[in-house]
Parts: structure tokens; sequence; C-alpha cells
């Protein structure tokens, strides 16, 4: 399939900017088939919930990734994407021409050195802090590097510092949320467990990769970013258990989905093992899914691999009428917008 097969119109006053009053507010599109789409709100996503299912989370915490360097009064955005080393960081600048290897950049007491200029825009950067961590220091003068469509006239909203994550984040890496988790309340999570319904948790840090379009048009030929991921001993098991028992697997987001079928497809099991590890998985349509059967998901942009992931998950007719008649109900798109609940439908 060419990539132009993957593109969709999309009225710009969909793409939601804030995010719903309350996250289990926000739209649920239920989808079983082209013909077969219920929109409702997210929080009856206990009506479509069996027990015995196993739903996966990924507990990533999003971190204050965005940093403003001033360079003899000349202001740069630094955004961080991936760990390379404890106190050494890659990540991309805007505009990027500005900086020079050898730039220093002083904090406080803390300085950030920049130490490389890499390929396609990318910088490694050095932190030097005194008796602190990476993460405490972003804490401190960092911000929430929001998704590039999301366009306020102030970028910086309190409201994101609790909306940007999960309720149920553990493990900071991330520089963006795994947004089909942002629709859970801590109440919810507890009627999905009075459902007998299992709940686990995968780990992938979302990179700044996750917003990059594809750009060939012989999608084959595109290069995935990768991301790194852990699942546990516990969470392999559990999810093990249910596939044997022909139970459900329901990833919560794409982020969940590629951790899981990764691992599977690494080690040609078909199972789950515990495991930490680079993916760089590109999920498209023909792709054989072995251990995930529903996916929660929210609405992603055109000609992205999100999108084409979704696409090989519920069949791309499917897929189109789904968006088709989502933009219709004008329902909200990308990070803090509506979710989609999707069954397997490959073949």
């Amino acid at each position: 399939m060419k990539l132009s097969d993957f593109d969709f119109s999309l009225p710009q006053e969909l793409i939601a900017q804030m995010p719903a009053s309350k996250r289990d507010y926000s739209n649920l599109l239920v989808v079983k088939g082209k013909e077969q789409l219920l929109k409702t709100k997210f929080h009856h996503i206990l009506d479509y919930l069996q027990a015995g299912d196993v739903m996966v989370f990924n507990d990533s915490k999003v971190i204050k990734a965005k940093l403003l360097l001033d360079k003899g009064g000349k202001k740069i955005d630094f955004y961080l994407n991936k760990k390379v080393a404890d106190n050494c960081w890659r990540g991309f600048a805007k505009p990027a021409r500005k900086l020079k290897e050898g730039d220093e950049f002083e904090f406080g007491t803390h300085k950030i050195i920049i130490s490389k200029k890499l390929e396609m825009g990318e910088t490694e950067a050095q932190f030097i802090l005194q008796d602190i961590s990476v993460f405490e220091f972003l804490e401190q003068y960092g911000e929430i590097p929001l998704p590039p469509y999301i366009k306020r006239a102030n970028s910086q909203n309190i409201v994101d510092d609790d909306r940007y994550q999960t309720v149920y984040n553990n493990q900071p890496g991330s520089v963006a949320a795994p947004t089909a988790g942002l629709h859970f309340t801590q109440g919810l999570l507890e009627q999905i467990k009075a459902k007998n319904v299992e709940i686990a948790y995968v780990c992938l840090h979302v990179g700044a990769g996750t917003f990059l379009p594809v750009k060939t048009e012989d999608i084959e030929n595109h290069k995935m970013h990768s991301e790194f991921c852990t699942i546990s001993l516990e969470t392999a098991d559990i999810i093990n258990k249910a596939r044997a028992q022909n139970r459900r697997v329901i990833a919560v987001g794409t982020t969940t989905l590629r951790t899981l079928e990764s691992s599977s497809y690494k080690t040609k099991t078909g199972m789950v093992e515990p495991c930490e590890f680079e993916t760089d998985i590109f999920i498209k349509p023909g792709f054989d899914f072995k251990i995930v059967d529903v996916l929660l998901t929210n609405f992603h942009l055109p000609k992205t691999t999100l999108f084409i992931l979704v696409c090989a998950f519920a069949r791309y007719e499917t897929i189109l009428a789904a968006y088709n008649y989502a933009i219709e109900e004008k329902m909200r798109f990308f990070s803090y917008g509506d979710a989609m609940l999707l069954t397997k439908t490959t073949s």
C-alpha cells in the first residue's frame, strides 16, 4: 500500500486543544465493523468488558522535557527525546541552527553542554548537575512538551501538568503521553477491577518520533524510530495465562500494543516474555497479531505510523468508515481528543 492510501481530510476545529471537562466523559467510538459504529461516553467502556479480560496499560510518566535555552538573548526551545546515559540525552532544538557543539547553558548551579550535533536535526546534551537527577532538574526548569498540533495563545496551561499524564503513571521517561490512557480515572479503574477484569502494566517511553509523519510514498521504505520498553515477569505471566485460556487481551494504547507484539515477534514463540529492549516495530496491513485482541486508542494523524497501525489491526475499510463517522459526529481528535475501541479483524 502507498502512503497516500492513509491520508484523510480533517477539519482543524476537530483537533482538541484542551482536555474534556472530566477524563472519562470524553466520547468513545465502539467499532465492531464498518457498519457497526456506536458513539457513547467513555465511562460506558465498562459495558464492553468481560470478566476474565486482561487490560494492559503503559505506566510511563511524561517528563517536563521542554527546556528554554538563552543564547545571547536568542531563545531556543530544546525538546528532550531519548536518554542515552544517566546524564546524557538526545533531543531536538528549534531553531537547531543556533546551537553549536560546546555551547553551555546555566540553570542556577547546574549546566547543560551541547556535546554533539547529529543527523536529522538531533542534538546530544550533557547535564552537569549538583546533587540532583535529570528528572529532578526537569521538574524544576522544564515544561510539559505538548504536541505540535496543540496551538494556544498560551501554549502552557496549569491543567496540562495533571491532564497530560495518566492517573497510573509510575516510571518517568516519556516525552509524549500514552494518550489512550488519559481517559481513565481511579474510580473507573476500580470499577473495571470489580468486573473481574485483570489489570497489568508494561512500560514504553514514548519518543518525539511518535509525531513524525511517514515521508516515503512506499511505506515499506519508512525507517521507524525506536523506543525503550519493559515487560515484567508478573505482566508476562498474566498475559500468557490469559492467552492459554482464550481470554481477551486488551491493549490500552498503541504503545502497549507495540510493546506486547514486539515481545512476541522477538521471541517468535507467540508468547510474551519478561524483558527490557528497544523496539522499532512498524505494524502495517498484513501484520500477524499474536497477543492483542482488542485495542483502545485515540484518533491519529493522517499519514502516520499510528494510523497505519490501526488500519492493520481492524481492517483498512473499517477504520476509514470509523474516521469518517467520527468527523461527521464532530468527535475530538488526537492527544486530548476522544477514543475508539477496536476489535481485531485483520483477515
